[in-house]
C-alpha cells in the first residue's frame, strides 16, 4: 500500500507561544470537568487540526490523555496516521505513553510547556522521543510558557486538596 501524500505546509506564521496559548486553552476546557487541566493541539502550517485535553476521568480510561486525543483527532483529519509536517504543543510534558504515540505517528516536533518531574519522557526522567534505536526521533523546544503551565498545574491540586472528603468546597 502506497505512503499517503502529505504535502508539507506553508511555514508557520505564529510563533510557539501563540500556539501554546492555544493548548492552554485546552487545560481550561478539562479544569472545567475537574479533570487534570493539560491540554494539547496539532498545528498543521497555521491550522490546528487536532485538539485535545485530559479526559481520563470523565471516562473512566487512563489512556485519555490530552495528546492521545489530539493525535486521534489529527490523524482522522489528514486521513492518515503520520503526522508528517506537524507540531504537537502539550503544556505538560508527556508521559512514556504518549511519547511512544508521538513516535509511532511520526510527530516531527514536540513544544511542551511545563517539565513532568514524575512522568516527563521527553527529557525529565528519560527521553523517548530522542531515543536513538527509535527509528523515528522528534525534535523537542520546551519551557514555552512554562509558568503559565506550571501555574494551572499547581493550583488545581492546590484546590484538590482543600477540598474535604465529600467533595464539598470548604469554607
Amino acid at each position: 500500500m502506497p505512503l499517503p501524500w502529505i504535502p508539507e505546509p506553508p511555514p508557520s506564521t505564529q510563533p510557539h507561544e501563540y500556539w501554546m496559548e492555544q493548548a492552554i486553552q485546552e487545560a481550561y476546557k478539562a479544569e472545567t470537568l475537574g479533570e487534570v487541566p493539560i491540554g494539547a493541539i496539532i498545528v498543521y502550517g497555521d491550522e490546528i487540526i487536532g485538539r485535545g485535553y485530559n479526559l481520563r476521568e470523565s471516562t473512566h480510561d487512563g489512556t485519555a490523555h490530552a495528546e492521545m486525543i489530539a493525535i486521534r483527532q489529527a490523524s482522522r483529519n489528514l486521513k492518515a496516521w503520520r503526522l508528517l509536517h506537524c507540531r504537537l504543543y502539550v503544556t505538560l510534558e508527556p508521559c512514556p505513553m504518549c511519547a511512544g504515540a508521538i513516535v509511532q505517528s511520526r510527530v516531527p516536533m514536540v513544544v511542551y510547556g511545563a517539565p513532568d518531574p514524575k512522568a516527563g519522557c521527553a527529557g525529565t526522567l528519560m527521553n523517548l522521543l530522542q531515543e536513538p534505536r527509535f527509528n523515528h526521533r522528534t525534535e523537542l523546544v520546551s519551557g514555552v510558557l512554562e509558568e503559565e503551565c506550571g501555574s494551572l498545574l499547581r493550583d488545581f491540586f492546590r484546590k484538590l486538596r482543600k477540598k474535604p472528603a465529600n467533595g464539598e468546597p470548604s469554607p
